[in-house]
């Protein structure tokens, strides 16, 4: 039995729940990348997987392992990114109801994404005590199931499914660097990676503007995000109560970089790579190229995961 919410069995059982549903994307190398960063990079490109995140893994996996009874409750989150517009999804393909709770300063293209993959919307206040409270009013009333984000034991095991497909496609990685938000990607991808490869090292990468899991590592203990500001609008909030625990005991060091070198890396893939990546999605990428992370060493092979992709075309970042 795993001390962790989530375990490898859970994540092996996840891997084939969303098999054939979720996007088995493709991992993408860069000579110049890899000059840059004095290392040999794979870039598993969850980018291009489904509504442009891999939020699309978690949010499947939770859905799809509802007993059909519960499923038909539909289901609820709140969320102003890319989990709303997974559930939504994810939802959709079950032929369920998706309730999302979204904040009213929510930006028109993201309320209409959630609108396109069938998700119902409930408008309320900036503040995640609102968001949390009309969540909850909304499971009273329609009897749906809670999917929160990132902190829940079959979102994170759906999470971990990105680790699989990667070592699966290049076994011999010395490492992989995953970026931190609520800490589900990192949570999962750690089990999974270290279950496959024991001793597989797992380094986290944040803004300096939003760097909670850098802050708790070195001190020890969980501590909250506070007045994070950050261009990567994805790594906002703090690391969860079940992830926490897996970054603490199993991460091996939380890199930070600034909003400059996320946009100067995400401009650098969007030329060379040809790849559209969002800010929190170059974040790994970005720790990959610093000074910082080429001093580590033991270390050559080098996964690094793309979290997503969805940017406002209407504003560039640079």
């Amino acid at each position: 039995m795993s001390i962790y919410a989530c375990d490898w069995a859970s994540i092996r059982e996840a891997t084939e729940r969303i098999a054939g549903i979720v996007h088995r994307t493709p991992v993408m190398t860069s000579e110049t990348l890899n000059r840059l960063s004095g290392k040999q990079l794979f870039f598993k490109c969850e980018n291009l997987q489904k509504v442009g995140a891999f939020k699309y893994r978690g949010a499947t996996n939770a859905v799809r392992k509802l007993s059909a009874a519960k499923a038909a409750r539909g289901v609820v989150t709140h969320s102003s990114g890319n989990h709303a517009q997974a559930l939504a999804l994810a939802a959709q393909v079950r032929g369920i109801p998706a309730y999302i709770v979204m904040p009213k300063t929510a930006p028109a293209v993201k309320k209409a994404a959630v609108e396109g993959y069938g998700g119902l919307i409930t408008l309320c206040e900036p503040t995640l005590a609102d968001r949390e409270h009309t969540a909850n009013e909304l499971v009273a009333k329609t009897g749906a199931i809670l999917i929160p984000p990132f902190d829940h034991p079959d979102v994170i095991a759906g999470q971990g499914t990105t680790a699989v497909e990667l070592l699966d496609d290049v076994p011999d990685l010395d490492a992989i660097i995953v970026c931190v938000g609520g800490g589900g990607l990192i949570a999962g991808c750690t089990i999974a990676a270290q279950s496959i490869k024991p001793g597989l090292r797992i380094f986290g990468a944040e803004p300096s503007g939003a760097d909670d899991a850098a802050r708790s590592k070195a001190a020890g203990q969980w501590l909250p995000q506070t007045h994070p500001n950050t261009i990567a609008d994805g790594l906002l909030t703090s690391t969860g109560q079940l992830t926490w625990p897996v970054i603490r005991d199993r991460v091996e060091h939380i890199f930070t970089v600034s909003d400059e070198e996320i946009r100067s890396t995400m401009r650098l893939v969007w030329e060379r790579m040809k790849l559209i990546v969002e800010p929190s999605g170059a974040v790994a990428a970005a720790v990959a190229l610093s000074d910082a992370f080429r001093a580590i060493t033991g270390v050559h092979k080098v996964g690094v995961i793309f979290s997503g992709g969805n940017v406002n075309l209407d504003k560039l970042y640079w």
